[in-house]
């Protein structure tokens, strides 16, 4: 139902002071930041001080049953096809602004609007899609958008895995995978936009056609509110393998390889940087729900990205310890610029001119340490515990290795590898394989920290320019870093202070840019680390573990012993599948 313009929350005052509008009375501007996942669409709004003061959500499966999606998705018809209906997502946003306004938020005082969305999906707009956006009727929901703006019903989403063909023949128009990942960030992969485009335009040549432009899920977000359709944003960006990773301009022969010439068109301007003003919000948002005229809408990101944004800042580093272990590494402007590798991705950073986030994700992450805890632990963390500190640091020359699911890095391998190190002080350093049965049981628990932790250090030291700050912190989150002798581990191999986070995650990433922009134009510039430097760290991130330098000293050393292992492992599994 419509709220109608006398509804409470729906009086507002203008102030006509440029760059300081502010709600009426003594109500203090709100931020609104959110976050359309895989399965859900969540809301946070925070304060000027970056306290949250609502949170909402929409459940896509429970809340929306009559679209049939599992998790959020819908698999097939294609193999490795994974699709959401774009009408879920209208009639999902209708349904958060129900369970605000019932929840009594004042969406006058909110003067900001930003967040983020899945990476790599995206939204095929129609010839007809910028006059029916601009001409919403505030009587009606988002719905009466679909069908007729979209000449795709379904937006291909990350899960997808149907574009093989289309990666390859991507990586060799530019000279291959090393080259790509150069030139973007990464390699070519399946769930990446533009492989996606490239199959569209290849399966469907009449709807790439018919589409007039093609937006990822964040820019898709902004566009509802602007009321045309928004531009694409840096840090997002950087997960099509479309834009040059370091110019954070289009690439011309990517967009050709993808879409042709015509491609250039429907993707709009060259990306954004967040902490821009796009413009202020629509009519529609007005007069259906009572927003302030004045709300300015800011880029929209990726859900990534929005994370860092939420959690650290550039010199900080975050290891999320759940299913999957995943890095990401916000790496500052320095002279020289970051390495790309295939087995990791590089993205412009979404606040920070010339900075950039490193991501590594690796598939054996609790799974393979609750493994361990099981086979060599009684299956209880106390004891698993006990048998990491009763094992003295570098684990007396043993190193483990355990890929129960085949793994991405390194690439291809699956298994249990075990290996005898000497000292790497000694005259002439060595790496003997050991069978299971050599590998003392006790020293299990500490070789899967030690391996999995030594894996990422290994790629940091490669990635990061030689010439970089050194990193600051290292922000833990996910379930494992509840695990105080796992804090302590991580401080001693990354040589760095261990802070875990609170609950802030993508969507108050979101609002953070939402408040950043309106910062931005209010103090007439500044950077996102000035306007966090006044907020009340203590609240938001606590130091949990310092590092013992005595013991990242011996890590230092099992960097290159750690190396020849893993290149020993890639090698047994390459002749294993010979």
């Amino acid at each position: 139902m419509p709220y109608p313009a006398h509804h409470p929350h729906c009086i507002y005052t203008h102030n006509h002071r440029t760059h300081d509008v502010r709600p009426p009375g003594n109500s203090s501007p709100l931020f609104l930041g959110l976050d359309l996942s895989t399965q859900g669409l969540k809301a946070v709004l925070i304060s000027e001080d970056s306290s949250v003061v609502h949170e909402s959500a929409v459940h896509f499966d429970r809340d929306l049953p009559h679209y049939g999606t599992t998790n959020g998705a819908v698999r097939g018809p294609d193999q490795g096809e994974v699709t959401s209906p774009v009408r879920m997502w209208l009639e999902a946003m209708d349904l958060l602004m129900k369970r605000m306004n019932s929840a009594d938020v004042n969406f006058s005082r909110i003067l900001g609007i930003s967040g983020d969305g899945q990476q790599h999906g995206s939204v095929y707009w129609s010839q007809d899609a910028e006059k029916l956006l601009s001409s919403l009727d505030p009587a009606q929901p988002l719905e009466q958008l679909s069908p007729n703006a979209f000449s795709l019903p379904k937006a291909p989403i990350w899960q997808d895995s149907s574009t093989t063909r289309e990666c390859r023949e991507l990586e060799a128009a530019v000279g291959g995978a090393q080259a790509l990942s150069d030139l973007t960030g990464s390699r070519a992969y399946e769930r990446f936009t533009g492989t996606q485009i490239k199959r569209i335009r290849r399966i469907s040549p009449e709807t790439y056609s018919a589409t007039s432009r093609i937006s990822l899920v964040s820019s898709f977000m902004p566009s509802l509110f602007l009321g045309e359709i928004a531009p694409i944003e840096v840090s997002d960006a950087s997960g099509m393998n479309l834009m040059n990773v370091l110019t954070c301009k289009w690439e011309d022969v990517l967009l050709d390889a993808c879409g042709g010439p015509e491609l250039r068109a429907k993707l709009g301007p060259e990306p954004v940087a967040g902490g821009t003003l796009l413009g202020k919000i629509s009519p529609y948002w007005v007069q259906r729900w009572g927003f302030n005229p004045e709300c300015q809408i800011a880029p929209f990101t990726g859900d990534n990205p929005a994370t860092v944004v939420a959690l650290s800042t550039p010199g900080d580093a975050i290891l999320s310890l759940g299913t999957s272990t995943t890095l990401l590494l916000s790496i500052p402007p320095a002279d020289t610029a970051p390495k790309c590798f295939t087995t990791s991705h590089l993205l412009s950073h979404p606040t920070t001119l010339d900075a950039h986030i490193a991501m590594l994700c690796y598939k054996n992450g609790a799974l393979a340490r609750e493994q361990v805890r099981d086979h060599y632990a009684g299956g209880h963390w106390t004891q698993f515990n006990e048998l990491v500190e009763g094992t003295p640091v570098g684990n007396t020359g043993y190193m483990g290795f355990y890929f129960p699911l085949p793994e991405i890095i390194p690439p291809n391998v699956q298994g249990n590898f075990f290996f005898s190190t000497s000292s790497p002080s000694s005259p002439a350093p060595s790496v003997a394989p050991v069978s299971d049965a050599e590998m003392p049981g006790p020293a299990h628990p500490r070789a899967i920290l030690e391996s999995q932790f030594l894996s990422i250090r290994s790629r940091i030291t490669a990635i990061l320019p030689e010439d970089a700050p050194p990193l600051q912190r290292l922000v833990l989150s996910g379930g494992s870093s509840a695990n105080a002798v796992i804090r302590q581990l991580a401080a001693d191999v990354f040589g760095m202070r261990v802070f875990v986070a609170g609950k802030e995650g993508a969507a108050e990433g979101g609002a953070q840019l939402a408040r950043y922009a309106w910062w931005r134009a209010r103090s007439g510039g500044g950077t996102f680390e000035e306007m966090r430097a006044a907020d009340a760290e203590g609240a938001r991130m606590k130091c949990v573990a310092e590092p013992r330098w005595e013991n990242v000293a011996v890590y230092e050393q099992l960097v290159g012993p750690y190396r020849e292992c893993e290149e020993q492992v890639v090698q047994m599994c390459r002749r294993r599948r010979a």
